[in-house]
């Protein structure tokens, strides 16, 4: 029984990590805060450096900022009126990375059958 009880646990953990992989990849379905996320790479920024650097509106910045700090993606600082942004955790970054090799990847393999399609 014990055996059984154990597996009925790791299945829960399981369930609960895929949810909320989930909610992290919801999160990140959307290419302005992959962007934000590209440009944290560098460091904290300031959401007046994020708005400036990405071309956004600080109304529309913040929405965004709001959700990526609700599913701890990013994290703040306050220093004096100022907030600043920074990644939680710096492998979120290697992950992207993943996918768009992955991406990459598959336009590459594309192109390739296109040129070897046409040249038949």
């Amino acid at each position: 029984m014990c055996g059984r009880d154990e597996f009925m646990k790791k299945a829960k953990i399981d369930v609960d990590v895929f949810e909320m992989q989930a909610e992290i990849c919801k999160t990140l379905s959307n290419p302005t805060r992959l962007r934000i996320l590209h440009v944290l790479r560098e460091g904290e920024k300031s959401v007046g450096e994020l708005a400036t650097l990405l071309g956004l509106k600080q109304s529309n910045l913040s929405q965004h900022l709001s959700i990526m700090r609700q599913a701890t993606i990013l994290k703040t600082r306050k220093e004096g009126s100022s907030i600043y942004y920074s990644v939680v955790n710096p492998k979120i970054n290697t992950a992207c990375d993943l996918v768009q090799e992955l991406l990459i990847e598959s336009i590459r393999r594309k192109q390739e059958l296109t040129k070897n399609l046409v040249a038949h």
